[in-house]
């Protein structure tokens, strides 16, 4: 029997890659890097489910969607497989001393994942763990790990999502296996948000504004005063105008979709500043904002686009959100305009 079910969208590489792996020859950590909304936690998950998938099947890739271990993935947050461990976000290096059981804690630290990997597995097979969007929160909850990822448990695979590979230190990214994740074509991001429910013109609206982004492409359709895209535009305009706005957009959560918010605006505005109101851009909702600013020099967009792409590479190392919103912000009012 072979299980063919691997429902996910996108990831061609990846996909390619781990299809042509034997569980016995599957290294013992991954790195899945790549774009925010590329759908690496998701593939992460997928592959979680397929190694312990109780169905036999040649490779890796695939499982059948109805054994006991898969209704866990599938049952929600009640219902977690015991041999799948899962944190998102930042990790702490826990108490030295903790509890050894299973899911004895909501908030997983680092010393709490090295326990617990190293018991055995509940069902006598593998056992997964998934940090996605993985930072330690300090270089003693990375050292915590660092070992355990030199010396890992038996059948323990470890997978890692980022989109700021970056920020990990040298000595836990030398031992990871780096695969890359490539935004979402238009075609797929079509798929991925008609996934999500979503009807013909949502996605048209989508696919416009996520530039290969998944996360920015449903927080963008869901729109409001509160989401981000809708905070950082808000700025945008109001430091084009020449404010200085007092409320700070950015924090580590919402620094990549914020940069990639502004360079499309200001990529947008270039656009309309060169070919006029019937210039083709992204930013559709905000089209008569952008043609009502001042025309901006034609060598200004380039430096301006420039620091942007400056801010956007330092934004994956561990220099402060405000320092890369004060950048972004000194090179959208340094720009030459004409009229």
């Amino acid at each position: 029997m072979n299980p063919g079910m691997f429902d996910v969208i996108g990831a061609a590489g990846p996909r390619r890659y781990f299809a042509g792996l034997a569980k016995e020859t599957m290294a013992h950590a991954y790195l899945f890097s790549g774009p925010a909304g590329s759908g690496k936690k998701t593939f992460a998950r997928r592959l979680a489910q397929s190694l312990l998938c109780e169905a036999p099947k040649d490779g890796v890739l695939g499982y059948d969607g109805t054994c006991a271990a898969c209704r866990l993935f599938t049952a929600g947050t009640d219902a977690r497989h015991p041999d799948f461990l899962e944190h998102v976000g930042a990790l702490k290096i826990g108490d030295s001393d903790g509890a050894t059981g299973f899911y004895e804690q909501e908030d997983l630290t680092a010393r709490d994942l090295v326990r617990q990997l190293s018991m055995q597995s509940y069902s006598g097979g593998m056992r997964v763990l998934l940090l996605g969007d993985v930072e330690f929160a300090t270089h003693h909850a990375a050292n915590a790990l660092l070992k355990f990822f030199e010396e890992p448990p038996r059948d323990v695979i470890v997978l890692l999502t980022t989109s700021a590979p970056g920020r990990l230190i040298p000595t836990i990214r030398s031992r990871l296996i780096d695969i890359r994740f490539a935004p979402f074509s238009s075609d797929e991001m079509g798929m991925v948000l008609a996934a999500h429910g979503k009807n013909a013109e949502e996605i048209r609206l989508g696919v416009s504004l996520g530039n290969g982004d998944a996360g920015r492409a449903l927080n963008a359709i869901a729109g409001g005063e509160e989401s981000v895209r809708a905070s950082v535009a808000e700025w945008f305009f109001r430091v084009v105008s020449g404010e200085t706005p007092a409320d700070p957009w950015a924090t580590r959560e919402t620094l990549n979709e914020g940069l990639g918010t502004i360079k499309t605006l200001v990529r947008d505005w270039v656009a309309i500043a060169a070919v006029g109101p019937g210039a083709k851009i992204m930013s559709v909702d905000y089209a008569s904002r952008l043609a009502r600013l001042a025309t901006p020099h034609a060598d200004a967009s380039i430096a301006m686009l420039a620091q942007i792409d400056m801010a956007q590479r330092l934004s994956r190392t561990n220099v402060s959100p405000a320092m890369v919103s004060e950048i972004v912000r000194m090179a959208l009012t340094s720009r030459g305009t004409g009229v």
